[in-house]
């Protein structure tokens, strides 16, 4: 599963580890998460990411 990058503050979203603060469970693919959620560390929304090369 591809990783995501917040392009505001870097934050990357592993799909493998999901974000259990906000209830997305490890195995989550970032398509599948609902489009209401935030990043994490900075509060951007999902259409702030892009697909993570790294």
């Amino acid at each position: 599963m591809k990783k995501y990058i917040c392009t505001v503050c870097n934050y990357i979203y592993d799909p493998q580890e999901g974000d259990p603060d906000s209830s997305i469970a490890p195995g989550t693919a970032f398509e599948d998460i609902p489009d209401d959620w935030v990043c994490p560390t900075c509060g951007a929304t999902k259409g702030d990411f892009e697909p993570y090369d790294g």
